[in-house]
């Protein structure tokens, strides 16, 4: 097999998502049918974490010992990483004795260098640029709950941070389109965001607009991890931004609402929306455990036939 990293959503092309999809649907339903699978017995994951985390450590550690094989924790701030180690030295030593990566870190150079020294497949557990495995998640969610995204329409309300950055990318692969709202001066940085044109997406001054007649509306907290000094700033220009009633209100009669958690009820998204019957947050986290080992099937064996 030919080494293949997963750093940012536009790695992989439509019809490896396709089969990414169809792997997670039948791993899920072994899951919840007790079944044993374990077609990664003895192989090895080791994750790093230079951010906190509690959905991305959970469903890759759990998902790696569901698939058979073993996880190991790392932390920045109790490896030699956090003395000064090159990165570049580390992804040499640690891939000699692990089958697979995943790294959640703040600058995408560093997952991106550390790549480029490893033998063996690394994965973006997020970066202050990219988050590739929840919008992997999210989009086999709204698969699951609707049908094809081809075609649909995506409200992003809020920030134009790493979430927002890989549903753009995800609507060129997919052939959908996103209604991008941010307050003036967090709009959209195209270069930044990966993108190749602007097909795909529109911004809108107004998040109500942005949110008319959307199949799906998403956001994500205003203050993100490493910027918790522009907290009050942030709080003063987002308060316009809240996913709430009236907002869903105006999406389609069915429209569903995602948030990757976690989620600050009063902030972005009101309690009655989060808690409502249009948010599927729940089964959001979830497939995160599901989409990530397909992932790891994937990245270590190749295309898995059902």
């Amino acid at each position: 097999m030919n080494l293949r990293h997963y750093l940012q959503f536009n790695d992989f092309a439509l019809g490896e998502y396709e089969h990414l999809f169809a792997r997670t649907r039948w791993i899920k339903d072994r899951f919840k049918r007790y079944e044993r699978y374990w077609p990664l017995e003895d192989r090895t994951l080791a994750m790093i974490f230079e951010k906190q985390s509690t959905r991305t450590r959970l469903s890759f550690e759990a998902g790696m010992h569901q698939l058979g094989g073993a996880a190991i924790f790392l932390s920045t701030r109790d490896s030699q990483l956090g003395r000064g180690e090159p990165v570049e030295d580390a992804a040499q030593v640690i891939s000699r004795m692990c089958d697979v990566v995943m790294i959640r870190t703040f600058e995408q150079d560093t997952l991106e260098r550390f790549a480029a020294h490893s033998r063996v497949p690394v994965i973006n557990g997020l970066t202050n640029e990219y988050h590739p495995c929840q919008i992997l998640a999210d989009i086999y969610t709204f698969l699951e709950q609707r049908g094809s995204i081809r075609g649909r329409t995506v409200a992003w309300i809020g920030d134009s941070n790493n979430v927002c950055n890989t549903w753009l990318q995800a609507a060129e692969v997919f052939d959908f389109n996103v209604h991008v709202s941010t307050p003036p001066g967090y709009e959209v940085e195209p270069e930044r965001a990966g993108l190749y044109g602007t097909d795909h997406y529109e911004e809108f001054r107004d998040p109500m607009q942005a949110a008319k007649g959307a199949d799906l509306v998403t956001t994500d907290v205003w203050t993100s991890m490493g910027m918790e000094s522009e907290d009050a700033e942030r709080k003063r220009d987002f308060q316009d931004w809240q996913v709430d009633g009236e907002m869903m209100r105006v999406a389609k009669p069915d429209a569903l609402f995602m948030h990757c958690l976690p989620a600050h009820r009063g902030e972005e998204i009101s309690a009655g929306v989060v808690d409502g019957p249009q948010s599927v947050v729940w089964d959001e986290a979830e497939n995160r455990l599901h989409a990530q080992k397909a992932l790891l099937e994937f990245l270590l064996l190749g295309k898995v036939e059902l």
